[in-house]
């Protein structure tokens, strides 16, 4: 079985932000896979896609207070500067964390740890709205 949808995310402001119920939600066809993978693909450059803690909301935080620290805006590094000061840091974020996820699918669902939750990463100030591919595949189960 193969499934390929184009997932809208919302803006959201500079941060990370979990987005595992709206991708699971947009992907009903899930449920029906015993065995197999789910790709994301998120089409932009200035974003990224991560897996990490899903309870704290601490560890949202300080990733972003990280991330701001060790990639700054206003640095003399930067010569891409025409599309404002968070423009350049934001594709080095999205180069350290990426823009993709594989993730197994077991019995209908996600195999994430407890506490895993998937994560966009907006790393612009107002990055706009986002896109993700999402395919599926896998072994239908039993009807």
């Amino acid at each position: 079985m193969w499934v390929q949808r184009e997932v809208a995310l919302e803006p959201r402001p500079r941060g990370f932000h979990l987005i595992t119920r709206e991708v699971l939600v947009a992907l009903p066809e899930l449920h029906e896979i015993a065995v197999g993978l789910m790709h994301l693909l998120l089409r932009h450059t200035s974003a990224s896609l991560t897996l990490n803690e899903n309870a704290s909301p601490d560890v949202r935080r300080d990733l972003d207070a990280w991330f701001d620290q060790a990639v700054p805006e206003r640095s003399d590094l930067w010569t891409h500067t025409l599309e404002g000061p968070d423009d350049m840091p934001a594709h080095v974020k999205a180069s350290l964390l990426g823009a993709t996820l594989t993730l197994p699918i077991a019995g209908g669902r996600l195999s994430l740890g407890t506490w895993q939750g998937l994560y966009l990463c907006e790393h612009r100030d107002r990055g706009g709205p986002r896109s993700l591919i999402a395919t599926l595949w896998g072994e239908q189960g039993p009807r």
